[in-house]
């Protein structure tokens, strides 16, 4: 499975972003995103099962990030709105083969919970 991003870049506080993330390979049964700031821990900022509608989504983005998914594209998307300086960080796609009853949660409750598959990431960067 290889996972590539795109998207990323650099806006202004208020402004919008949409992140993608390309899949290859079988198996997936869920997807998500994480981030990580310098001098800050890993958190887990949303995260989609690939076959059913459930999602999951880290209180400090709910109401402004929407995940969602292209399975004919195998293509997993992060709309970011209303971003903030607080949300600079590098974006990293993640994707496992393990039931997302239960990695769905563990990826936004547990960040260090151990995730099969990881792309490079993308920067995202808000200024004030």
């Amino acid at each position: 499975v290889q996972l590539v991003e795109s998207g990323g870049g650099s806006v202004q506080a208020g402004g919008s972003l949409r992140l993608s993330c390309a899949a290859s390979g079988v198996g997936i049964k869920c997807m998500g995103w994480f981030r990580q700031a310098p001098g800050k821990e890993r958190e887990g900022v949303a995260a989609a099962c690939t076959a059913e509608g459930r999602t999951r989504y880290a209180d400090s983005v709910k109401g402004r990030f929407t995940i969602s998914k292209d399975n004919a594209e195998n293509t997993l998307y992060l709309q970011m709105n209303s971003l903030k300086p607080g949300d600079t960080a590098l974006y990293q796609c993640a994707a496992d083969p393990r039931s997302c009853r239960v990695v769905v949660p563990a990826i936004v409750a547990a960040p260090a919970f151990p995730i099969n598959y990881w792309g490079q990431g993308t920067q995202v960067t808000v200024s004030s």
